[in-house]
């Protein structure tokens, strides 16, 4: 069974100017992914939303990135979606607000489904749509004051796409108290629950998190990682058997891999290896 990274859904044409809400920069195999909206406390809207997706392009056709560190500027992380734009949206017809939050749930599978780890940076509050892009990368690391949460029900909204993920993650019973109670945790609490790995003070969030990734990048095989990143999305759709058997394929597939070769030889020869 082949892995599946679906292609984005936005018009790759359409121009947009992705410093005004997302940077990027690079660090030997790192990407670093800077949210920019802070005057706005990054809350998603269509030209961000477009702009991660520029970026996430760029990154998955540069072989030398491996990872990638999701950040943001300001005090926030991410408010959620801008509320603004869908005040303005609650016009159109059922299609058109269909077809606008279609561009979310692509965002939110690609990533989910990106073949290269995402690492999300959380320096503050992460709400609503925030706290989903934080549920949906591989790792998350906040500071302990940050308030986390899925607010939508408090507004009439609901958080549909999240909750796909976050039962994933963590579970319908502590979904259920986090989706349905709206209630915002700290990093603190969010780590005791899954939700992020970890927290680190504000002054060494930067450092910690960069050290991570480093870590990560330097002892890990990228093939390695993509392939077991995708192999755990995948398998939790299928029923036992079905679910071996595809593991089955990986397993006989990874022992073709140029990184498998490398690394077996390595590790027989007594040799280290910089991956």
């Amino acid at each position: 069974m082949e892995e599946r990274f679906p292609q984005p859904i936005f018009n790759k044409s359409s121009p947009i100017n992705m410093e005004k809400h997302v940077k990027i920069a690079f660090k030997d195999k790192l990407a670093i992914v800077t949210l920019n909206r802070p005057e706005k406390r990054n809350a998603l809207n269509a030209a961000m939303i477009e702009g991660l997706q520029h970026a996430l392009d760029e990154i998955e056709n540069n072989t030398g990135v491996k990872l990638v560190i999701l950040k943001a500027e300001g005090k926030v992380f991410c408010s959620g979606a801008d509320l603004a734009d869908i005040k303005k949206m609650q016009g159109n017809s059922y299609e058109e607000n269909l077809e606008d939050s279609l561009k979310l749930k692509a965002l939110f599978y690609r990533i989910y489904t990106f073949p290269k780890i995402i690492i999300a940076q959380v320096q503050g509050h992460a709400l609503a749509g925030g706290c989903g892009l934080v549920s949906i990368c591989d790792f998350a690391y906040a500071v302990p004051e940050a308030k986390l949460g899925y607010t939508e029900v408090r507004i009439g909204f609901v958080p549909a796409m999240v909750m796909v993920f976050l039962i994933r993650k963590l579970g319908e019973g502590i979904a259920k108290s986090l989706l349905l109670g709206g209630e915002m945790i700290d990093g603190k609490k969010a780590a005791q629950i899954g939700l992020v790995n970890e927290v680190f003070s504000a002054e060494e969030l930067d450092e910690k998190v960069l050290a991570i990734a480093e870590k990560l990048a330097q002892q890990n095989s990228g093939q390695s990682m993509a392939m077991t990143k995708g192999m755990i999305a995948t398998v939790q759709e299928m029923h036992l058997e079905e679910a071996l058997n595809y593991a089955a394929q990986m397993n006989a597939r990874a022992r073709e891999n140029k990184d498998c070769k490398r690394g077996i030889a390595a590790f027989l020869e007594k040799k280290s290896i910089d991956w």
